[in-house]
Formats: structure tokens, sequence, C-alpha cells
């Protein structure tokens, strides 16, 4: 493999290991303060317990969510140094105010949280969660602020081969900004709620912490269905802004060979890039052309429009992005299906159910990660959308052999660092929401 497959394959690893702990810690960061707040107001030893036991949670994962996030900032200047020296003026001030602004404060009052309780004020102790959260958020919207440049780059001007900021708030809010961070913003509170449902039916199955459980299963499962009924709003918000600035790209989710007028909504298929169709395709009729152009004959971009060497891969993306949307709906029905013995006060007695609720705790962030896939190969070949090509984004300098090495240590050092977070979630999970004095008296006893 050549040194520009070796990086790309590199940094697609660490992002997408990284990926697997931020929409997890961002979605349990509501409940944090949930369970902080119900605490402030009721100063009981039982929720106490129950705050406790999130920002543990919420600290596990959110300290490898660091510790595999760096990795990708150095990757810039070794493995992509083009691209660096391309991207340097306009990614200097997002990612800057990611780490000023958002990642110390962040820190700062997580060790509040962790270290604070009975040092500080009720009030002081509760405001930190909530800045917690809002960190959390804020250093979200930077690093979308950044990634959203490169989809639809704007506010810049190329100057001697370097992209140069012209224009702050144009680069900040070019045109994908804000449907990107609703998107995942919203992607990352359905995986939070589904975390705690999927943790609260565990305990209800094996008759633990019953009232800690029964507390947040309900919670998780309203929150689940909000957040998840939004999300079709969102992705059509989304859809809408690729369709204009991204065509081929939206091009490739629906398997659009040519340009369509009436163009049906893709549901299933298989794409055949050398016949130019797709096999066995089920597809809601001329419904793609309503949604995009609010017209059943509106004409949709096709892939013909550019030469095949500015297409996406086809097959990855159109899949990817079928299973995320998939998933979507998957999240409505089992959200609205556990009210639904809520109501009915049945849930407790629906073991099936509440074994499906645990079994599907982590879809969410399978759907995140094929969002990010899909949204990423989906751009290719441009590492910057009509500026750079990824190929030539790479560093000159550094051999493919240095980048195979450095790329087989990371999934070792990797592969350690999931284990030992399994292990400490485990061991959280398995001790529960109950507090240091009260295991060591269970000991004695």
């Amino acid at each position: 493999m050549d040194a520009a497959l070796l990086a790309r394959l590199q940094f697609a690893f660490t992002i997408g290991f990284h990926f697997l702990f931020v929409p997890l810690s961002m979605g349990l960061s509501l409940f944090v303060v949930w369970a902080e707040r119900r605490h402030y107001r009721t100063r009981s030893d039982e929720d106490r317990e129950a705050s406790d036991f999130w920002i543990r949670l919420f600290t596990t994962t959110f300290a490898i969510g660091v510790a595999t996030g760096i990795t990708m900032e150095f990757a810039f200047g070794t493995n992509w140094a083009e691209y660096s020296r391309f991207v340097g003026d306009v990614f200097g001030p997002p990612l800057a105010a990611e780490g000023i602004l958002s990642f110390f404060l962040e820190s700062t009052f997580l060790g509040v949280l962790l270290f604070g309780r009975g040092r500080v004020t009720p009030r002081f102790y509760y405001v930190a969660a909530w800045l917690v959260l809002i960190a959390a958020h804020l250093s979200a919207l930077w690093i979308l602020v950044a990634n959203s440049w490169q989809q639809t780059p704007a506010g810049y001007e190329v100057i001697a081969g370097r992209a140069v900021l012209t224009d702050f708030w144009a680069a900040i809010f070019n045109p994908s900004t804000i449907p990107r961070v609703l998107h995942t913003v919203t992607a990352t509170w359905i995986a939070g709620a589904f975390a705690v449902t999927g943790l609260a039916a565990y305990y209800l199955r094996r008759g633990l912490h019953t009232a800690f459980a029964r507390r947040f299963l309900k919670l998780g499962l309203i929150v689940a269905l909000a957040v998840s009924l939004v999300m079709p709003l969102v992705g059509d918000l989304h859809a809408r802004q690729v369709a204009m600035t991204q065509p081929i790209k939206l091009a490739t989710f629906e398997g659009l060979f040519q340009a369509e007028k009436g163009a049906d909504l893709s549901i299933f298929g298989i794409p055949d890039t050398e016949n130019q169709t797709v096999h066995l395709k089920l597809g809601i009729p001329s419904l793609l052309s309503f949604l995009l152009t609010d017209s059943w004959d509106g004409e949709v971009t096709g892939l013909d429009q550019v030469p095949p060497e500015d297409r996406p891969p086809m097959q990855l993306t159109f899949q990817s992005y079928h299973l995320m949307v998939g998933l979507g709906f998957y999240f409505i029905a089992l959200a609205a299906a556990g009210l639904y013995l809520l109501y009915r006060r049945r849930l407790e007695q629906t073991s099936w159910y509440l074994r499906l609720l645990t079994y599907s705790a982590p879809l969410p962030i399978l759907a995140s990660e094929l969002g990010w896939v899909a949204a990423e190969v989906g751009r290719q070949p441009w590492i910057v959308q009509g500026e750079l090509r990824t190929v030539d984004a790479v560093s000159a300098s550094v051999p493919a052999g240095q980048i195979g090495i450095t790329l087989a240590i990371f999934i070792l050092i990797y592969a350690l660092l999931f284990v030992a977070w399994i292990r400490i979630v485990s061991y959280l999970i398995a001790r529960g929401p109950t507090t240091a004095a009260h295991v060591a008296e269970g000991d004695k006893t």
C-alpha cells in the first residue's frame, strides 16, 4: 500500500475509535445535569449517589475520548503536511477556540464534579455540571466548524497555494455548519438516551437498583423518543443543504447515476458502478425530488455531472448512509414501544423488550460512525471540497513503512485503552449507584 492510502487508514482508524466515546460522553452530560439538578433540589443520599454514578461513567468515557483525540492533531503535522499547510490559516482560530474555550473549561469543572462534592457550595457544584455540559457541546461546535469548512469552504482566498482567511464569520458559519452541528448533537443525545435506558433495563432484568432503574428508564425513553423524532427533521435540513452545496455526495447517497426528475427516495439497493445502475432497488416514487425541491417532478443532480475521477466511492457511501437512516427509524420504534409498555404498566414484565433495549444501547454509536463514514467518504476525492484532493494532501517526506508501523502501534495501544475502558465501566456498572461507604458496609455484613 502507498503512503496516501496508509495515511488515510491511520486517520480513519484513530478518528473512528475516538468517535466511539464522543457521542456517549456528550449524551451522558445531559443526564449528569438532570441527576445533579434532582439532587440539588432534594439533597437526598439516593439522588447524590445517582448523580455520582453518572459523573463516574461520564468521566471514564471523557478521559478515553481525550486520550484518543490528541493523536489526530499530531497526524495533521506528520502524515498530512500539505493539508496542514493549505488549511492552517483557516483552522487555527476554531481549533484554538476549542482548546481554550471548551477543553479547559470542561476539564476544570469536571475536576469540580470529581473532587468538589462537600468542598464547594451545592449551587456552585450544580453550576459546574451545567458548565461541563456546555463546554462539551462547545468543543463539538468548534470541531464541527473546522470539519464543515472542509465540506463547504467559505470566507477565504487561495494565495500562494494556501487558503487565507478573509472573512472569519463566513468561514465559521459556512453553509454546512448549522445543519451539521444540529445533526451531530442530536445524534449524541440519542446515544446518551439509549445508553441510559439500556443500563436501566439491565438493572431491572437483574433486580438491581430498581428505584434508580425505574426513574432513569422512564426519563431515558422520553428523551430517546423526543430526540429520535427530531432527527428526521434535522436530517431533512442537512440533506437539503448537501443537495445544494455537495450534489455529487447526495447523488452517491441515493445511487443516482444520472440526473432525474421525479427521483425516488432510495431505501435499499446494491449499486453497480460498472453498469451504472442499482440492483434490487427499493424506493418511494418521486419522494426524493419532493423532499429536496418541494416538487414531485423536481430534478435531482446525478453522478453524470462530473467525470468518474471526481466521484466518491459508491458502495461504501451508499450502504453506510442507508444503514444510518434505517437505524434512526429503528430508534423511533424502539423508544415508542417502550413508552407504550410504560403507559400500559407492562414495561418491567416484558423481559424480551428489556433485553432488546440493553442490546440496542451501542447501536446509536454505530449509527454515528456510519454517518461519519458517509459524510467523509462521500466528499472524496476531495479533502477540501473543490480545492485540495486527498492524494495531494499527504506528507511527501513520510514513507509508507513508517506510517504502517505507527498504524500498527496505534491499533495495539487503542486496543489496550478499549479493554481498560470496558473493565472500568463494567466495574462501575457492577457496583451501581452506591457510595463507597455503602459498599464497605455490605462487605462487613
